[in-house]
């Protein structure tokens, strides 16, 4: 086999069938809009696979599914994972070879964890089929790039060894139920809202569990599965019809997701084709089924009074009849103060907030946050609580003797688990507590449960 070639001539997927018959230890690399692919095989077997848009959040999503099976794996431990093994994100952004040049960060971090006993070894395995399914499943999805076969440049220790034509087998079926939900749905990263009060809304429709419109707070789909344990297509198809009807709008996948190459690309196709499709798929499947026979009528009855407004929702103009983008995601930026000692924790809250709706304002001087916090005016306050000089309670009740800061949210994040604290953090005026240490989602659902 040639050590080089192209995916217009030889698809992603016969690719890997093909290597499921080469004796060698190989890495095989493949650069596309600027992300890098790497897939490990040895012996025909897949090692591991990894992207380098984002493998600590891809790790951290996986870990989280595995975590009520795995009870060592706690907050503090994946911190220090992070901490430890994950480059600086400049790194990751602009130097995608960074990891052409050892063996990956995080699969060094999945190693440290079952050699430091925190992940058993035959949970590890699961770990890591779960990352290489998502892994080959955006790798599938390339339409024209350039190959490369290499020798690792370090071998990996080796924790599983998994049967690639399996992996492609169940990621083509991933695959076709995602596209199963297009055009409406082209990419797991996309970010749902919810339109409040929509205009388009259909009553037939029932009403979303609380739990699901509680979390639709700018996550991408993959990231709100996570949040709320459930699958992510299960996720998606339950979404579908308030998508399809309007009561929920998709947001582009945000940077650096949006490299990632999309379930569905056709993006020009009408809405009124689109319909289309979908009514096919679903009359398709109304044969000789009474119950579904009925669903499709509702859906054509649906889909001719709301012709019009689905086809202004998808076109967002008209002035009176358009959907502005104002009312699916404001337009103000909050403004968030985190003040903490540590440059450390003030640097991971600001990585975490990044490519959120908030500007981050940090101060790692408790004596001067007071002069900060009246001239910057806030929306919330993330406050330390063990600080040197003047700790958190005695803080937290100047900011709240000012009447300007009465009625702001100000959130405790210490280490500190004690009953007594918590009870001490309401006494002076505290709003909420994180613990550290904490997750990015973790500190999302804080933030935004105080900020909506």
């Amino acid at each position: 086999m040639n050590n080089t070639g192209t995916f217009s001539k030889l698809s992603p997927e016969r690719l890997l069938r093909q290597l499921t018959n080469s004796s060698d230890t190989i890495c095989l690399q493949v650069s596309y809009n600027s992300v890098l692919w790497l897939i490990y095989l040895e012996q025909g077997k897949i090692i591991y696979a990894t992207h380098s848009v984002e493998p600590f959040d891809r790790l951290e999503r996986h870990i989280r599914r595995l975590n009520h099976q795995i009870p060592p794996l706690t907050n503090e431990v994946r911190v220090k994972l992070r901490l430890t093994f994950e480059p600086d994100w400049r790194t990751q952004l602009n130097r995608p070879e960074y990891y052409l040049l050892s063996q990956p960060p995080e699969y060094q971090g999945i190693h440290w964890l079952v050699t430091q006993k925190y992940l058993p070894s035959h949970q590890a395995g699961l770990l890591i089929e779960e990352l290489v399914k998502e892994v080959v499943e955006s790798f599938m999805l390339i339409k024209e790039a350039t190959y490369v076969l290499t020798e690792p440049v370090r071998s990996l220790p080796k924790l599983c060894k998994l049967d690639t034509e399996n992996i492609i087998e169940r990621c083509e079926k991933r695959l076709q139920s995602w596209q199963s939900c297009a055009p409406q749905i082209s990419s797991p990263y996309q970010r749902p809202y919810l339109l409040i009060n929509s205009r388009f809304y259909n009553k037939q429709l029932p009403e979303l569990e609380q739990n699901i419109t509680a979390c639709i707070k700018g996550f991408s789909l993959r990231h709100l599965a996570v949040i709320m344990n459930l699958d992510e297509v299960e996720l998606a198809r339950t979404l579908y019809p308030y998508i399809l009807q309007g009561s929920i709008i998709l947001h582009e996948p945000d940077p650096p997701f949006d490299k990632l190459p999309k379930t569905f690309e056709d993006v020009s196709i009408s809405s009124t084709y689109s319909r289309l499709v979908v009514n096919s798929h679903v009359e398709a499947l109304a044969d000789n089924n009474p119950a579904v026979e009925k669903h499709v009528s509702e859906i054509s009855t649906l889909r001719t009074e709301n012709y019009e407004q689905l086809n202004i929702l998808n076109n967002i103009e008209a002035e009176e009849k358009t959907v502005n983008t104002a009312t699916i995601t404001p337009k103000k930026i909050y403004k968030i103060i985190s003040v903490d000692d540590s440059p450390t924790i003030l640097k991971e809250i600001s990585r975490c907030l990044e490519r959120e709706n908030v500007a981050v304002v940090t101060i790692n001087d408790p004596i001067k946050a007071v002069m900060s916090i009246i001239r910057h005016k806030p929306d919330l306050i993330l406050l330390d609580l063990n600080m040197a000089g003047i700790d958190g309670y005695e803080l937290c009740k100047i900011i709240r003797n000012n009447s300007m800061f009465q009625e702001i949210p100000i959130i405790f994040v210490t280490g500190s688990k004690g009953i007594i604290d918590k009870v001490k953090a309401r006494v002076v005026g505290a709003s909420g507590y994180l613990t550290k240490p904490f997750t990015r989602t973790e500190l999302l659902k804080t933030i935004f449960t105080h900020l909506a």
